[in-house]
């Protein structure tokens, strides 16, 4: 667009245009000049991309290069290095002490091996003479292969500095953005596919797709990523307990062998599995409140009423599965449980429960008769070392428990032996605001580390973007 101001360069004032980059005006000579600059910078820099991708193809051809590596070996040489120094001296130190010892013990034998010759020669000896020579051969001998003035002593403090390597992408001290995004829901406790009621648990797969418990329309449906309403994909065909039917469901997973979906059909009383439209009762007779798998494939089964949390191996269900925590009735100690809900379990196979009555989280290692308290259980509240009716939980890497904190409209994040737990989002009273909650429920993560909760009360669910 010409105007009628100075050409920055010649400074004339006839067919002016403006640069749209650095807002300069060149006349059209000039502006020729600068859009050849603007040329010949684009090419620099693209011959820096070049250069910056032959560095990138470099280090996937020969990955040993790789700075990290020449450090590990050179720690390698230098711990080897030391080692052998260690054995040299050590060595030193056995030899020296063993010609002491030989030196000692042949001046025993020596003076021994005389008084031999010579009770031999004058033959004037008895028993106890020929017994005291046994006893001191037996006594030079025991010394000559066990010796008393040296040994080995390890010690448990190491003079060799441990490595190990850290990867940004196990560490999860995320901070996350406190207002959050609605992704699902968020029209009113309705019917349609664009609404949900009352929601309970959530699954988030790798392409960020929602599975949501439709808790109070007796459904699943799915919310892709990005869309504008859901998918059913279980139930929704009235409440009842026909196989097409679902009653209160309150959690679901994934079975990602067969890419069923299991449900927690809490009214019901049922696990039951759906694939392709077709149902399966896998367990009968249980108030299942929250589900788990573990990497092997185990399926593990929370049950409210029994105050427990059993397992199963996938496939066989014809039995009572196995008790992995609780069963001592109903109460607050060590080996018990008070309404057991949402759980995890983690590569070791150790189970987190959301002790729902007790206001605590419990962690319960694999054949453990009691769990040890990892988050609340100092009765219900709102302070940081409290919880108020605990629901969804998950745990990272590095042993960090996330847990919805249904009563204080609150997550908190708990680390194990630690007192107090911190709050990472919500804790603004309860609202619908986007950065308040309603009775939080399920919540999970995606790939990158974004937080989704389960807004129940305000029939949504809030995504927390992390903050990188």
């Amino acid at each position: 667009m010409a105007n009628n101001t100075q050409c920055f360069t010649c400074h004339r004032e006839n067919n002016i245009y403006t640069c749209e980059g650095c807002s300069n005006r060149f006349c059209s000579i000039h502006l020729a000049e600068h859009q050849q600059r603007l040329n010949e910078e684009l090419n620099h820099i693209i011959d820096d991309y070049n250069v910056f991708k032959e560095r990138i193809n470099e280090q996937k051809q020969n990955p040993h290069n790789h700075s990290l590596i020449k450090q590990i070996n050179q720690w390698e040489t230098d711990s080897i290095a030391k080692i052998q120094q260690k054995a040299k001296d050590c060595r030193e130190d056995v030899i020296k002490s063993s010609q002491t010892l030989l030196n000692d013990i042949e001046k025993k034998f020596n003076d021994l091996n005389k008084q031999i010759q010579q009770i031999h020669k004058e033959n004037d000896f008895n028993e106890i003479n020929l017994n005291y020579l046994r006893n001191q051969l037996r006594k030079m001998t025991k010394e000559l292969n066990n010796p008393s003035n040296i040994s080995i002593q390890q010690n448990s403090q190491t003079f060799i500095s441990d490595i190990s390597i850290i990867s940004s992408k196990n560490l999860k001290f995320n901070k996350w953005k406190q207002n959050a995004i609605t992704v699902a829901g968020g029209r009113g406790p309705r019917r349609k596919l664009n609404q949900v009621t009352d929601p309970e648990g959530i699954f988030i797969d790798k392409k960020k797709n929602i599975l949501i418990t439709d808790y109070n329309n007796h459904r699943i449906v799915v919310w892709k990523c990005n869309a504008k309403e859901g998918q059913l994909i279980a139930g929704g065909n009235g409440q009842g307990n026909r196989m097409n039917q679902l009653n209160n469901p309150l959690d679901v997973i994934v079975d990602q062998q067969n890419h069923s979906i299991i449900i927690a059909d809490f009214e019901n009383s049922r696990v039951i599995q759906w694939l392709n439209q077709k149902q399966q009762i896998l367990i009968q007779n249980i108030d299942c409140s929250g589900l788990a798998m573990d990497k092997n494939g185990f399926l593990y089964v929370s049950d409210c009423s029994n105050n427990e949390v059993r397992r199963w191996k996938m496939g066989e269900y014809n039995n009572e599965g196995i008790v992995v925590a609780g069963r001592n009735g109903k109460g607050d100690q060590l080996n018990q449980l008070d309404c057991p809900t949402f759980i995890f379990v983690d590569d070791d196979q150790c189970v987190y429960i959301s002790d729902q009555n007790n206001h605590r989280v419990m962690k319960w290692r694999k054949g453990a008769k009691e769990g040890i308290i990892v988050a609340g259980g100092n009765g219900k509240g709102g302070n940081l070392n409290q919880l108020c009716y605990p629901q969804g939980i998950i745990v990272d890497d590095l042993s960090q428990i996330y847990v919805a904190d249904c009563g204080n409209h609150r997550i908190m994040r708990w680390c194990e032996e630690k007192e107090k737990g911190e709050i990472i989002v919500g804790g603004n009273g309860q609202g619908n605001q986007l950065n308040q909650l309603d009775q939080p429920r399920g919540i999970s993560f995606d790939d990158e580390g974004n937080l989704y909760v389960v807004d129940s009360f305000n029939h949504r669910i809030q995504k927390f973007v992390t903050v990188l």
